[in-house]
């Protein structure tokens, strides 16, 4: 081997750390991003499904149906795994950080996967059971003698509605987010 060859492949080699390293490090910030807005869609979810109530008067002041959050365990449900999956969001902050300041890190990536996966299933049970509700409380099922009640109580089915986009554009950003770190994993 050549003296001049050597050191050819010492440069190739070199570039193709170098590049897979900026790759890995442009991942991590967008993995970062993610995690934002992702925290962000979850809190205002929780928010939103948990502030929401409705009161309809029916003919005295007395006698009033009322329509709350509370009253359904699923919607519940839904309010707390947007809840800690937005706490879990928050603190894996300083996890993407470090991924972004050492990209070349394999272990905050499995751990990132690890629990990334599970707060992914977590909000999407939780999305998922709420949307079983909103869809009784839109369509009603005259099998079992349930009416929709989006006719008389507008505003708590347009708000329970909402808040389930914001926790399903969570659970599409958390998958986005594990299959960035499994291919930021597999370039280190």
């Amino acid at each position: 081997m050549k003296e001049g060859e050597g050191s050819v492949q010492k440069s190739e080699v070199s570039k193709e750390i170098s590049h897979s390293s900026r790759l890995n490090r442009g991942l991590s910030v967008l993995d970062f991003i993610l995690r934002i807005i992702a925290a962000l869609g979850t809190f205002a979810s929780a928010i939103v499904m948990g502030t929401t109530n409705q009161t309809l008067p029916f003919g005295t002041q007395s006698l009033q149906f009322r329509a709350e959050w509370k009253d359904l365990p699923m919607l519940t449900f839904f309010v707390i795994a947007n809840s800690v999956v937005c706490g879990y969001l928050v603190l894996s902050l300083p996890l993407s950080v470090f991924n972004i300041i050492r990209s070349s890190t394999t272990i905050t990536r499995i751990i990132l996967i690890i629990f990334d996966t599970a707060m992914m299933a977590l909000a999407n049970a939780g999305a998922c059971s709420a949307a079983s509700i909103v869809y009784l409380a839109h369509k009603g099922n005259s099998a079992a003698n349930w009416f929709a009640i989006c006719q008389q109580f507008n505003n708590f089915c347009e708000r329970i509605s909402g808040a389930l986009i914001g926790s399903f554009v969570a659970v599409v950003l958390l998958i986005i987010m594990i299959v960035m770190s499994a291919v930021a994993l597999s370039r280190c």
